[in-house]
């Protein structure tokens, strides 16, 4: 059981990235996903997440509404990220997680963990 995420890089403000979080050994479809993120010294936060199966159920913290997107492709077993308008304040590692059930922005909630990600806002 793996979740593997990916797509952090380098970007300027205003700029986009879009992370993936690949699922292996497992079904994605049953589960919810969610995106965390965490800079050195600070708690871990949660970005957003999405509801398992059919992804009918969004949330985002208020610092990222209208800047991301959370979607699923059950097919590609995959969860992505989308983040348009970037600022230096998303600077962070980017986590993917997932949990059967209903999806929180709580991190004690997710069983499972990817390894994390970086997203870098600079100019």
């Amino acid at each position: 059981v793996q979740l593997q995420a990916s797509g952090g890089g380098l970007v300027q403000p205003g700029g986009s990235l879009r992370l993936s979080c690949v699922a292996s050994g497992f079904i994605l479809d049953y589960y919810a996903v969610a995106w965390f993120r965490q800079t050195p010294g600070k708690e871990r936060e949660g970005v957003s997440c999405i509801s398992h199966t059919d992804g009918s159920s969004t949330y985002y913290a208020d610092s990222v509404k209208g800047r991301f997107t959370i979607s699923r492709d059950n097919a590609k077993n995959t969860v992505y990220l989308q983040m348009n308008d970037l600022k230096p304040e998303d600077t962070a590692v980017y986590y993917c997680a997932a949990t059967p059930g209903s999806g929180t922005l709580i991190a004690g909630w997710y069983h499972y963990w990817g390894q994390g990600t970086q997203v870098t806002v600079s100019s």
